[in-house]
Formats: structure tokens, sequence, C-alpha cells
């Protein structure tokens, strides 16, 4: 039998080598974010454990867990609050789904030292939300009318930050211009030759997009380190400017995309996508209530890649929340 170590090596054997160890650094921070960072291990051990009761095939993101859910403006530039990793997502049985933000629940609460009560209360509330809307046959988008407690509190603050707080955050003047800051720990240079294919690939995207009616071109970018199961994956951050309003920014987001970690334990029939990005799209916009702006699914140098506009980090949910919020973030979450 593969120790950890094996089926670890095994798995990252195709990411940069250089960014694996990051990932496995921030792996090794506690057990919650080893959880984040080993969903295929998760798979692996579920379908060997075979003690799964059926269930219907459904979408799924494949990687369900308390910090996969956030905020993020769609393309009707409103705020929701929402599932928002898909890199995991296709067709499988809806237990494992599940089962998979159930465990996250108590590997959580088991982190931060709260009671194992507490976890199993927070746990029932969501299988009963869950079957709640199951019966309804309809899930309710959640924006800053419908949210409650902190949710509430977090789209609220997000639909009112201005775009000057995050170029000020993310960005630095240099020579008269605006560019991406660098700061070695998520944001790294990318070598001039790259940097320049990235830029003309990104702008001719967008010509020939459903977006050609779209007047930014990009001005500088960045290799971005983001999340945790993902790190290692070739990622890329632009800053757009307008070309006909004055100090007006985007940040774009590219990221490639490899095969789902459940895929190798199913043994459902997928549809046939024309790649691994075409696959997250088509799932994510069947299970966003809206999907977020820029959204689209390119091949750069015979590698798949979905570009969509950027969710800064500071608006995804973070599980740390429950000590000071005594769980009442997450309650409202599953409600």
């Amino acid at each position: 039998m593969s120790t950890i170590f094996e089926r670890l090596t095994a798995f990252n054997k195709n990411r940069l080598p250089d960014m694996v160890q990051l990932k496995y650094k921030t792996m090794s921070l506690n057990a919650f974010s080893f959880f984040r960072g080993t969903c295929h291990l998760f798979y692996e051990d579920l379908a060997k454990a075979n003690s799964m009761p059926p269930s219907p095939l459904v979408w799924i993101c494949g990687d369900l867990h308390l910090e996969n859910f956030g905020s993020f403006k769609g393309d009707n530039h409103q705020v929701y609050f929402d599932l928002n990793d898909f890199d995991e997502a296709l067709l499988a049985p809806a237990a494992w789904e599940i089962v998979r933000l159930v465990t996250s629940i108590f590997v959580a609460f088991d982190n931060l030292g709260l009671e194992e009560d507490e976890a199993i209360k927070i746990a029932q509330r969501y299988l009963n939300t869950y079957a709640a809307a199951l019966i309804k046959g309809k899930a309710i988008g959640i924006d800053p009318r419908t949210a409650k407690g902190i949710v509430c509190t977090f789209l609220t603050a997000v639909a009112a930050r201005k775009q000057k707080e995050l170029l000020k955050k993310s960005t630095v003047k240099k020579h008269g211009k605006l560019v991406l800051l660098k700061d070695k720990e998520r944001h790294f240079e990318i070598e001039k030759p790259l940097k320049k294919e990235l830029g003309i690939f990104v702008d001719d995207w967008i010509k020939t997009s459903a977006y050609a009616d779209f007047d930014f071109k990009v001005v500088d970018s960045v290799f971005r380190l983001a999340g945790t199961g993902s790190i290692g994956v070739k990622r890329y951050m632009f800053l757009l400017k307008s070309q006909s309003t004055k100090n007006k920014y985007l940040f774009l987001d590219m990221k490639q995309e490899f095969e789902s970690s459940v895929q190798p334990y199913l043994q459902v029939k997928q549809p046939l996508w024309g790649s691994e990005a075409e696959r997250l799209i088509a799932i994510k916009e069947r299970m966003q209530n809206v999907s977020p702006a820029l959204l689209g699914a390119q091949i750069f140098k015979n590698e798949p890649f979905v570009l969509q506009q950027m969710q800064p980090t500071e608006d995804k949910i973070n599980f740390e929340l429950i000590k000071n919020k005594l769980m009442f973030g997450y309650v409202s979450i599953f409600n």
C-alpha cells in the first residue's frame, strides 16, 4: 500500500515543483489546511471504503468545504454569495458532495478547539437546510438583500467597497504608471518573454470573445499564488486598464485546469468536454446562481485555462470567523 507521501508526490508530479513545495508548506499549517490541499486523498479513501449509500447523480463542485464559499461580482454587476471553486466539478453521486462538506465542518471545528457537539449541530443544520432546498426544488440566490448574519455584513461590505481600495492593496506606481505589486509571497514576477505572450493572448481573447466591446487592455501581469489545493498550477493575475475611461482598472485571473481529483474514482460517464476548462465553466454556470464577469475557457500553449474577473482573497469566507462569531455566520449560510 502506498504511503501518504507517495500518494501526494504522485498527484503533484505535473505541477510546478517550486510551487508544490509552497503548497506542502501551506498544507502543514493545520489539519484543515491539509484537508483543503488533499481532495484527491479524500475521494480515493472514500471510494475504497465502499460504504456510501446510493444517491442520485448531480453536478457537484467536487471540493465542497467551508472555505469554498465567498462573494464575487456577477456578469450583471451585482454582488453574490455562492460556491466559488469548481476545479473538481463533475457529475457524481450527491452524497459525495454532502460528505465532503460535513467532514470539513468536523475538521474545522476540531482544529479550532470547539466542542464536537457544536460541530454536530452545524452539520445537522446544513443537512436539514440542504434537504429543505431539495424539497422546494430551487435554491435561493444569496445577495445583500436575502443574506443574514455575518454573510449579510460580508456582502454589504464587498458591495460598498470602492475599486480604488483594491487598486491600493494590489498595485504600486512605477515610472508614473500603475503596475501590480510583486510581494514574493503571493505575487511573483513573470519572465519578460512569457509576460509579453500572456498580454497579447489576453488582449486577443477579449477582442474575439463575447466581451468584444470591452475596451480594456492588459497593462501588467504577475504569477499568482492562491488557495491551497490549486497551488502548483499555472495561475496569472492581470491588471486591465480602460482605453476610454480615465483611471478605470479591473483585475483578471487566468488559471490552468487539470482533470478533476474525483474523476479517477468514479464509474459515472461524463460529458465529452472540449477541455478541462470548458468542463469547469459548463458546471459552474449550471451550479452558480449568476456566474462571475469575464468568464471564459481558452487554450494557451496547449494547456487549458479559465479566465474570469478576479475575486480578491478577502472576499472568501475564512472558517476562523466562527471563533469570533460563535458559529453564527455558518448557521446563516445554511439557511
